[in-house]
């Protein structure tokens, strides 16, 4: 379904000086297959969902989309289709909150791709996400974990094929963590989940992409191999190392990020 060939991206600073986020990376995502995607902060991860969204073009290599190269004119013809088909939540909810409730929050994306029964519609993923109580409220009231709810709801209302999530656990509290982990568990669709966090990994997914501080892919197989792959998680420096106080001497080892 996602297929991407060397992808390279890299913008100039305010001093010219050429930043690369993304070099020559490649993969393929399956139809109905959920992968991790991991990589520490500035990896590029963030960068990689835009791309795969369309809000970003590389500056070389190849990006398909159902056998179809996604460029600037492809986008063009297709935006429509290319745009209730692939879904983003950004890492921070309220960057993509907007409208004055949460009814009309969910019921934006439906007018604009055309659905019918959207009164119909918006009740029943307000109830799927357990908002039905918050639906005339502003959505910028509302806690981290309820806009997370809102943005799921307002993106999977539309029935995309494929959900870029940006660390959709980064604002949320244990018990919300546990909802949206079930709940992307039940999902029928294709989905990459980008974080930092690989304790989640197990939960969320079967495979992992780790994208290195090389903005490079370093591994790219079953996450339950990569916890067992220490020199691949030192490399990504997706493990840390501190010093412990017990009963013995003191000692440092590595413990996995979380």
């Amino acid at each position: 379904m996602i297929e991407c060939k060397n992808l390279s991206y890299s913008y100039q600073d305010f001093q010219l000086k050429t930043i690369d986020v993304l070099k020559d990376i490649s993969f393929k995502i399956n139809k109905g297959e959920k992968v991790l995607l991991l990589g520490i902060n500035g990896s590029g991860k963030s960068t990689l969902l835009k791309l795969l969204n369309g809000l970003l073009y590389a500056k070389s290599g190849e990006f398909y989309f159902k056998e179809n190269l996604v460029n600037k004119k492809y986008l063009k013809a297709n935006s429509k289709d290319f745009r209730k088909s692939i879904s983003l939540a950004m890492q921070d909810p309220s960057s993509m909150l907007f409208n004055p409730s949460v009814y009309d929050e969910i019921a934006f994306g439906l007018k604009h791709f055309g659905f019918d029964n959207i009164d119909d519609r918006v009740y029943h993923y307000a109830k799927k996400f357990e908002i039905e109580s918050i639906l005339k409220s502003s959505p910028l009231s509302l806690s981290g974990g309820q806009k997370q709810k809102v943005l799921l709801a307002s993106l999977l209302c539309v029935e995309p094929e494929v959900l870029l999530l940006d660390e959709p656990t980064a604002h949320l509290d244990p018990p919300t963590t546990g909802w949206l982990v079930d709940f992307l568990d039940s999902l029928d669709v294709t989905a990459l989940i980008s974080t930092h966090n690989i304790s989640l990994g197990k939960e969320l997914a079967d495979r992992a992409i780790v994208i290195g501080a090389n903005h490079k892919i370093v591994y790219d197989g079953g996450i339950q191999a990569l916890l067992e792959d220490m020199p691949t998680l030192i490399k990504a420096q997706l493990v840390h190392k501190h010093k412990h106080h017990h009963k013995d001497p003191d000692h440092k080892h590595y413990h996995l990020h979380s």
